[in-house]
């Protein structure tokens, strides 16, 4: 027998899509290894859904963030849902850029626009001019971020050294006060970075691109309004500001016409709507683009937000109670072993400063070694003695992170027999 035909499917090394769905579609649950990562495709898509409207609401188009589930399914659900459509994607890798290629999104015409996601490293222009010839050659686009003079110098010599020159779109990514990357407007290294930019025969300046990371801390729908308009307010300084230096000093420069502002993170994003579109009284000197990435799936972060509850979190890591452990816990508490840790959950925690909650049960996933977990139960609720054996689902805090750590996703829709069984394995992209 080949090693293939004797080996479980889950300790291929590498099986492809194709025999992780004739392995495990119409197969119960209950019958998974674990830990493992459930999503449910129903509650994706309308989580999608809600994103699109949301957009449309509040006047700006929408540009997908891939990196939460870096899947060619997930991607499809992003861009075409009942309440809209879009073409316009950003990876944080190289490699999820290629595989949005080779998963025929492309050819296809889902994808028609890709910005990768971080500031241009020099050792990555070449494989990008790779991308964007074959965007290009479908009619689409490739973008870039830069926040630095000598990215764009990064770019010229590129160019200089190839047959025929070609101008590479750029948005400069902004720093709203959340130190993470980025110019703030209307300092000197903005100021700097500008005039090489204005001045370079190598890009084109598409816009501004701005990211509230800190919006995670949101607590309310005002909060996340709060840094929405912020978001917008800087990239609308920095767009104003450009177009004064083009004309003072530049009117040669090669620009996009509108500028593109483009603002969000999943919390902002949420808040986008029509009233908080009223809030920018300010004349806008560009056009409006929402981006977000961790709203498909979801997690107790963006649930500690209070812009979203837990109905709508459509992903979860199941898990076995391994062992269990009476009174050992808090003022005589019981606790429970799982096979799921670190590695299933990373080790990012929220306010409640736990690593999950556990589905339907008065357990919390509260400390955690690299493969597995220890459950404590709520104090002032009845203990639960759990068998070993029981399974649990476990809703973690950082949905991004939590699923970079699996091989594949088990796929449920529950408006298919409740969601008790699979339908898909969505396999995702790895490597940078």
């Amino acid at each position: 027998m080949t090693p293939q035909s004797t080996t479980p499917i889950h300790l291929l090394a590498r099986p492809n899509k194709a025999q992780l769905v004739d392995a495990f579609v119409g197969k119960p649950l209950d019958g998974l290894r674990t830990p493992a990562i459930i999503v449910d495709r129903k509650l994706f898509a309308l989580n999608c859904a809600n994103m699109h409207r949301k957009a449309r609401e509040w006047g700006a188009t929408f540009r997908a963030h891939l990196k939460t589930h870096k899947t060619v399914e997930g991607t499809r659900l992003q861009l075409s849902s009942q309440e809209d459509r879009t073409h316009a994607v950003i990876v944080s890798t190289i490699m999820e850029a290629w595989e949005v290629v080779q998963g025929g999104l492309v050819s296809d015409s889902t994808v028609k626009d890709i910005l990768y996601g971080l500031p241009v490293a020099i050792n990555k222009v070449a494989d990008l001019s790779s991308l964007r010839n074959i965007l290009e050659s479908n009619g689409g686009n490739l973008r870039l971020l830069v926040d630095h003079p000598d990215q764009v110098k990064f770019l010229e010599e590129y160019e200089r050294g190839q047959e025929k020159s070609n101008r590479w779109s750029v948005f400069v990514k902004i720093n709203g006060g959340q130190n993470r990357a980025g110019v703030i407007p209307e300092s000197a290294e903005f100021l700097a970075l500008l005039e090489v930019l204005l001045k370079s025969p190598a890009a084109i300046l598409h816009g501004f691109y701005g990211h509230a990371g800190n919006a995670y801390g949101s607590t309310s729908l005002a909060e996340a309004s709060e840094f929405l308009s912020k978001e917008v307010e800087s990239v609308n300084i920095a767009a104003k500001s450009a177009l004064e230096m083009i004309s003072s000093s530049h009117p040669e420069a090669v620009v996009s016409k509108p500028f593109v502002l483009s603002v969000g993170s999943t919390p902002t994003a949420h808040a986008a709507d029509t009233e908080t579109r009223k809030l920018l009284s300010e004349l806008l000197y560009g056009v409006l683009e929402l981006h977000a990435g961790n709203y498909p799936m979801l997690d107790l972060q963006q649930q500690n937000t209070g812009l979203i509850d837990h109905a709508r979190i459509s992903q979860r890591v199941r898990a076995t109670v391994i062992s269990y452990y009476p009174g050992r816990g808090v003022n005589g508490t019981d606790e429970a072993m799982v096979d799921a840790g670190a590695i299933a959950f990373s080790k990012d925690t929220g306010p409640s400063k736990t690593f999950g909650e556990i589905v339907g049960r008065p357990w919390t996933l509260s400390r955690i070694s690299q493969e597995h977990g220890i459950l404590t139960c709520d104090e002032g609720k009845a203990t639960e003695h759990l068998k070993l054996g029981t399974i649990v689902d476990i809703v973690g805090q950082h949905a991004c992170l939590i699923a970079a750590a699996y091989p594949w996703y088990y796929v449920v829709d529950s408006e298919v027999e409740d969601g008790s069984k699979v339908v898909d394995v969505w396999v995702p992209w790895k490597g940078w």
